[in-house]
């Protein structure tokens, strides 16, 4: 498999589109401040992501410093959106343990995902049922509103 065939889709577009990986230098080696800066995320919660096993092996130079690919920068936006749907750190270590143990894993990896996709799904539809409240709320309020003539 090729660099481009692992990427994800947003990022093979963006390779069609440009001919350019979509990162901040442009190159395949960044430190951890620019990881920190791209990504958004602070060196010491990319170190804590080392420690815990949630990130791969991170590359270092010769003096120790740490150097993040494109294919880090990659796993660390799949981290983020598993972090923005809810999933529990622990499941996220889980699954970075299953990819390290390879191809062998797939339907355990499967599994954990689907198990997480529902939970998702539950939570999208109560944040569905929330808005709707809200929204009957906001009605409300701006029918009273122009029944007492304050627009």
């Amino acid at each position: 498999m090729t660099v481009m065939e692992s990427a994800p889709a947003q990022v093979r577009r963006i390779w069609a589109r440009t001919g350019k990986h979509p990162r901040p230098t442009g190159q395949d080696r960044y430190t951890i401040s620019e990881v920190a800066a791209h990504t958004g995320l602070t060196a010491h919660t990319l170190r804590w992501y080392e420690r815990i096993g949630l990130m791969p092996h991170v590359d270092r130079t010769h003096t120790g410093q740490r150097r993040f690919t494109n294919r880090d920068l990659d796993w660390l936006d799949l981290v983020g959106k598993l972090r923005l749907t809810g999933m529990p750190v622990a499941d996220m270590v889980r699954y970075a343990e299953l990819v390290r143990e390879g191809r062998h894993t797939f339907a355990e990896r499967e599994q954990l995902l689907t198990t997480h996709r529902e939970n998702v799904r539950e939570r999208i539809a109560e944040l569905q049922s929330t808005l709707e409240v809200l929204d009957y709320k906001i009605d409300v309020y701006a029918d009273a509103r122009r029944a007492s003539g304050r627009v």
